[in-house]
């Protein structure tokens, strides 16, 4: 199976992995069948997951796309509601779009299935959210008939079909290789037969549970064999003899989980490597195997030192020093209490679900019952003073740094905003977070308007009005532009009637504000902003590029470089879209220069962008598809893809406004006529794709539709309807998870050279009638398998013709290898092929002239 775009790979298979081949069995065979609900169950930590990634792994050549969702980071009991979004995240990916989360995966798993592919959903850890994940379990398989869940948990979810994969304990010598792995990756091999003696002892005692395994091999780096081994000899103050892998069967309270074991590894700690443990339990969780923070967003890519400094240091003495986090990280690591998550641009550090959950019990049982109270303020507070300054500081060169800093976070600053305690004091530090994040425009950079827009409408109700009244307003206008950019326009209005109300308080002035926006309120930049961009994208009002250069102009007299940037850009689309040549152009590249200026990547590529869509509108096509271009090409390595979208269309647009420059019609259009209107019907069936992956509504998107339209009717006229309609249904088939359609904008992926099973390729019809009998005849035998040499003597040919009729047969039929032959052979001549197959000489030897022909 290969794991489907929009979510995170499946989890990496750790090289360690041991046995498990009847379970792995069971499992590919009811993936097979396939079943609606496979539940693997077993106690905590016996390897569910490791077990289900292995299984996916070993089904390669099924087609079916898998979606793996994690839930051990969600709350205990966590709602249905909770689950569907983190469903969300991972099936649909990057989503724009104002619809429920039900509704988006149910429409995103509908269209995934396929004859030969249904889809297969993994929610793993759901023992601590069994209702919820039940409910939704048995909701989206009613949805959905093609779905298959796999669930790991403790506990079965209870669906009256549910197949269970009960995981045992390994096997001893599946135990024995374990530990041996885990001791050889702490550098203490244990390859004589006297010390595997003594590691089979251990593995007996240990009842070769997976987890106590390889805790208890981590114990090597200050441990040796004989005394891990006297640990467990059975002596009083060691009960962990009596661990059994089933709670239910211990004869003791303290033998019935991971707690114990995580205890036990703890007792090795010194002090304040067990305090850091304890305090980081203040963080999100993470995971064992993840990939790296810069290829997916959030959900366990940990934290960096510096937050895990500014929250778990003691800075008055005592306690932990501020310089000695780091060793005291690495010392957890290395005993695989910490995880480490490695970049090649930074460190980030998590503690796994669990044992984030002993670590918080722990805190608990302190004397200083306030300790937890207080590390959750340095957290809150830590991710507030960051946001703080990142949209301080984004409009320049380390704008890139701070958008992944935030994408990686995504995880901590949620738990920011939501976390507990909730009071009054805590109110507009939550309520800052989420508005700073929409500032710094991280909801496009990470993919979901949906999440920003929920996190800020919790945060303002949970205020109730305890915040700053600056703060709210702010809020309220950030929300308005989010309904703007997600096409909800009442939503939008209403929201910004709210500002204005709070902002105007002479009703004579408030009195008619929509229809006057010439009129300065004197409105602060935020509500200046979103009325701009209300009137640019819902009246596609002229007057928009006024209100929002009032927006940018009052930002900067603030100070607030960063807003003045993000207005500036608004102020060139509206300019760009809205405004006549004159006025567009030198707005466009006066936002271009200030974004080159300072260095600020992905802002210039948007001011690229927006300089673009001026130039396709004053008659510089050529100019603009080369700024798009170069515009995509950055979004798409930064993958933005509320940018790569926009991009997609811009080259769109720009190669419509060079074939209106043709001044022809269907009836005179030359090669190259048709060549620009098939590419621009082929972006925008790609463009069509990327929208509905990503939930964007082009109809309310004022300015952007009409120029789509434009675009498509000018193709369409050159073209005539059959010819536009079928190279729109090419580039719909265009795979966005690996970036085909952007690759073909940029022009660097050609769309008659696509493997015969592409699927762009599979439903065009046939050019198999454009080969000559000769060359029918020579594709015939190479799909069956013969060399050039072996076809040259059936046919009495020469090797030079052979070479060149193949080479012929290939540039026909738009492939590149002998072997895509077979996929466009008719029906029709099938049992041909099978026949000479089967008659393929196994050597074959190169005539002599004058020999005769065989």
């Amino acid at each position: 199976m290969r794991p489907e775009p929009g979510a995170p790979t499946t989890p990496v298979v750790a090289g360690d992995f041991v046995g498990r081949k009847e379970e792995i069995r069971r499992i590919t065979a009811l993936l097979s069948d396939p079943v609606r609900l496979l539940t693997v169950i077993g106690p905590g930590g016996i390897g569910k997951t490791r077990l289900v990634t292995e299984a996916l792994t070993q089904l390669t050549g099924d087609p079916r796309p898998v979606y793996w969702v994690r839930l051990d980071h969600l709350p205990a009991a966590a709602d249905a509601t909770a689950i569907e979004d983190e469903v969300a995240r991972v099936v649909v990916g990057t989503n724009f779009s104002a619809r429920s989360a039900r509704e988006i995966i149910v429409d995103t798993l509908q269209r995934s299935s396929g004859p030969g592919r249904p889809p297969v959903l993994v929610l793993d850890s759901c023992e601590h959210v069994l209702d919820g994940a039940a409910s939704v379990t048995a909701d989206l398989i009613d949805a959905v008939p093609e779905l298959t869940v796999v669930a790991t948990s403790r506990m079965r979810l209870g669906w009256v079909d549910e197949y269970l994969v009960p995981v045992p304990p390994l096997s001893r010598d599946e135990a024995v290789a374990l530990f041996r792995a885990g001791a050889e990756r702490v550098g203490h091999p244990t390859d004589e037969p006297a010390s595997i003696a003594i590691v089979e002892q251990i593995c007996r005692h240990l009842h070769n549970h997976p987890l106590y395994i390889r805790l208890a091999a981590a114990r090597m780096t200050r441990r040796t064999l004989p005394s891990i081994l006297s640990e467990l000899s059975g002596e009083p103050d060691d009960s962990r003899l009596d661990w059994a892998s089933d709670p239910d069967h211990a004869s003791h309270p303290r033998h019935r989980g991971i707690a114990e074991v995580i205890a036990w590894s703890l007792d090795q700690c010194e002090e304040p490597e067990r305090l850091l443990f304890e305090r980081m339990s203040a963080f999100t969780p993470g995971h064992e195997r993840t990939p790296a923070p810069e290829k997916i967003p959030g959900k366990g890519a940990g934290a960096e030192l510096a937050a895990i400094v500014a929250v778990c240091a003691d800075t008055q003495g005592g306690g932990i020093a501020p310089d000695d986090i780091e060793e005291l990280l690495e010392r957890l690591v290395d005993r695989s209490l910490v995880t480490l998550h490695l970049s090649a641009e930074s460190a980030r550090y998590s503690l796994l679900e669990n044992f984030r959950l002993f670590g918080a019990q722990q805190l608990r049982q302190r004397a200083d019952t306030g300790e937890r109270k207080l590390l959750a303020a340095r957290h809150r507070q830590y991710y507030r003073d960051r946001v703080r300054q990142a949209n301080s500081l984004w409009f320049g060169p380390d704008e890139p740094e701070l958008l992944n800093w935030a994408r990686a976070s995504w995880d901590n600053l949620e738990l920011a905003v939501h976390g507990e305690p909730w009071d009054a004091d805590t109110a507009a530090d939550r309520l800052e977070i989420a508005v700073g994040l929409i500032a710094l425009r991280v909801p496009f950079f990470s993919g979901s308007l949906r999440e920003s827009r929920r996190w800020t409408e919790r945060a303002l109700i949970s205020a109730a009005g305890r915040e700053p009244v600056g703060l709210r307003v702010t809020a309220l206008a950030m929300l308005s532009w989010i309904c703007l950019c997600q096409g909800e326009y009442a939503d939008a209005a209403q929201l910004l009637d709210r500002c204005v109300a709070l902002c105007v308080t002479d009703p004579d002035a408030h009195a008619g504000w929509r229809r006057h926006p010439d009129r300065d309120l004197d409105l602060p930049a935020p509500v200046e902003f979103a009325c701009g961009c209300e009137l640019f994208l819902v009246r596609r009002d002229p007057q928009a590029v006024t209100v929002l250069g009032r927006a940018r102009a009052r930002a900067a007299a603030a100070g607030d470089a960063c807003g003045a940037a993000q207005y500036e850009l608004f102020e060139g689309l509206a300019a760009a879209f809205l405004a006549e040549p004159e006025r567009a152009l030198p707005i466009t590249r006066r936002h271009l220069d200030n974004a080159t200026r300072v260095g600020a990547r992905w802002s210039r590529s948007w001011a690229e962008l927006a300089l673009a869509i001026a130039l396709a509108r004053c008659g510089e096509p050529a100019e603009s598809l080369t700024l798009a271009r170069r515009a995509l090409a950055d979004q798409l390595e930064m993958r933005d893809k509320w940018g790569t979208l926009w991009a997609v269309h811009i080259c769109a647009w720009a190669l419509a406004g060079t074939l209106r420059t043709f001044h022809g019609s269907a009836r005179e259009a030359g090669e190259l006529e048709v060549r620009y209107a098939t590419e621009i019907a082929r972006l925008l069936g790609g463009a069509a794709t990327l929208r509905t992956r990503l939930g964007v509504r082009l109809d309310n998107l004022g300015p952007f539709a009409t120029e789509t339209g434009a675009a498509a009717e000018t193709a369409r006229n050159m073209l005539r309807h059959a010819a536009f309609n079928a190279a729109e249904q090419d580039g719909a088939a265009l795979r966005p998870e690996l970036d085909e359609i952007e690759q073909v904008a940029l022009g660097t992926l050609s769309m008659d050279r696509l493997p015969a099973d592409h699927p762009a390729s599979r439903q065009r019809p046939s050019r198999w009638h454009e080969l000559s009998p000769a060359e029918q005849d020579v594709a015939i035998l190479a799909a069956a398998g013969w060399t050039n040499t072996a076809i040259a003597d059936r046919r009495g040919s020469s090797i030079r013709t052979v070479d060149a009729q193949t080479a012929a047969v290939l540039h026909k039929l738009l492939i590149s290898t002998r072997g895509d032959i077979t996929a466009l052979v008719p029906p029709d001549h099938r049992d041909t092929v099978a026949a000479e197959a089967a008659r393929r000489p196994r050597r074959s030897r190169r005539r002599t002239p004058g020999s005769s022909a065989r």
